[in-house]
């Protein structure tokens, strides 16, 4: 068993956070895609100084077929503009398929067709491979992707995701091209060990936390790549800038959103994008709260308890500000 690290050790206060927030992709009543409720999304993301991670769990990057991905990047790059964007490289296939860098290549091109940096999603064929193979795999998707960031996603929130042990993700440290990795265990003690990983080998990877249920992580280290943060980005922008100047009511608030995030990460997890489609209409940024057919829904009866988390968030805001 791995060393437990010692949390207190890994504080890191008054750090500037680097926040990317998976932007939430909207549905109108009769199941197409709210494209106006998109792109305000996207805005306010980037407006707010978080960078818009698309096409990702959080925007059904694993149902939407190739032309409603493109879309997605073509609306979102005509939003921003030369603003920045990290994108989800999703590459659809079953149990016992064998690893596909050719798909992973065209899903990469097509986001290099926009300028966005590609999110390597984990497959059923990537994540079968032994150990070496793995890695080996990620140095083969750095010759056509320069710069990407990985992903470690537990199964708890897609069946093709696999946690890495600590060897193998200290071999992922070492391949140029991966900038950083999105860490989605949901458990505390592995980031924690992903942070002293990183601290002693290579400092300028970049951690990102998927914890929904810890997103103080960053108070150790961890920069943020969440589905959370999708449900109030100017809440969260506000939260970092707390954190970076050394504002003790970033406790509180950080305390709300989390919340929100036990409230709407409870199982069955992928209901979370129904949940943020509640919280979305109810703050009146997006038309109604329907969700992708294939996602699970929540119950009418969280209603009233996000409009009254929503509420304490916006008196909050008010309040400091």
């Amino acid at each position: 068993m791995e060393s437990a690290p010692d949390p207190f050790k890994l504080l890191k206060p008054k750090r500037k956070i680097n926040g990317y927030s998976a932007i939430l992709l909207p549905f109108l009543e009769n199941n197409t895609i709210d494209w106006d409720g998109f792109c305000n999304h996207v805005k306010r993301t980037h407006d707010n100084g978080l960078v818009p991670a698309i096409n990702m769990d959080t925007g059904y990057g694993n149902f939407l077929d190739e032309s409603a991905k493109e879309e997605v990047l073509k609306q979102t790059r005509a939003v921003l503009g030369k603003g920045s964007f990290i994108a989800g490289a999703f590459v659809a296939d079953q149990p016992g398929a064998s690893f596909n860098p050719a798909a992973y290549r065209n899903a990469i091109e097509q986001i290099q067709r926009y300028q966005g940096l590609p999110v390597i999603f984990q497959s059923f064929g990537l994540t079968s491979l032994n150990n070496k193979d793995l890695v080996n795999a990620y140095k083969e998707i750095g010759k056509f992707a320069p710069q990407y960031f990985a992903f470690e996603l537990s199964t708890q929130f897609a069946p093709f995701g696999k946690i890495y042990d600590l060897d193998t993700y200290k071999e992922l440290l070492q391949v140029p091209a991966c900038l950083g990795a999105k860490h989605s265990s949901l458990n505390r003690m592995m980031e924690w060990q992903r942070l002293v990983l990183r601290n002693e080998t290579r400092p300028e990877f970049m951690v990102f936390t998927g914890n929904d249920l810890a997103i103080d992580m960053v108070m150790y280290g961890s920069d943020y790549l969440l589905g959370l943060s999708t449900f109030a980005p100017d809440a969260f922008a506000v939260r970092d800038k707390m954190w970076e100047v050394g504002d003790p009511r970033f406790h509180e608030l950080n305390d709300l959103l989390q919340y929100l995030g036990f409230l709407t990460f409870r199982s069955p997890v992928p209901a979370y994008k129904h949940s943020a489609a509640q919280f979305l209409k109810l703050k009146g940024w997006i038309k109604t709260n329907m969700t992708h057919p294939k996602s699970p829904e929540r119950p009418e009866s969280d209603i009233p308890l996000l409009q009254d988390i929503a509420n304490r968030i916006d008196d909050f805001i008010r309040e400091v500000s």
